[in-house]
């Protein structure tokens, strides 16, 4: 008899890729749903839930994204200072016009498992409100996700 040697294949970091996402009129959790299963690496086989095999992320055009018109006035963000009376809150529609990118990075951060290993999932989003972006030297291939939430990848 013989016995089957089963063996966990370690990602490294040069086999880590980069992605490019477009925000522009794509709706918020259909968004933070792709982001958070490319970040934490449930697309490649080489999954492990113990291990960072994710990719990194670049998502542009932030300040485009589209939200239900009702969540904009109703979706509340609260945060609290930690003394009595320390409860802060803003809407979704202030949170857009302060900053564009903390929403994106909010909702994937609620995707993503409560551990240490989401906390260095986390660093790899990176959001931008417009276009620019400083990562054209790592050559990110570009997701599409469309309207209706399928993605294509070039």
């Amino acid at each position: 008899m013989f016995k089957l040697m089963k063996k966990t294949t370690a990602i490294s970091k040069s086999e880590k890729e980069w992605y490019l996402v477009d925000a522009n009129g794509v709706r918020l959790g259909r968004l933070a749903t792709t982001i958070a299963r490319i970040l934490i690496g449930k697309n490649k086989a080489e999954y492990s839930p113990h291990i960072d095999c994710g990719d990194n992320i670049i998502v542009i055009n932030s300040r485009n994204l589209s939200v239900h018109p009702k969540k904009i006035d109703n979706k509340i963000y609260w945060r609290h200072s930690g003394y009595p009376g320390g409860i802060k809150q803003r809407t979704l529609g202030e949170m857009m016009k302060r900053n564009p990118n903390q929403v994106i990075e909010i909702a994937v951060k609620g995707m993503l498992p409560r551990n240490k290993l989401a906390r260095q999932i986390i660093k790899k989003l990176y959001v931008y409100p417009d276009e620019k972006h400083s990562h054209e030297a790592q050559k990110p291939k570009i997701i599409e996700i469309s309207k209706n939430g399928s993605k294509e990848q070039n």
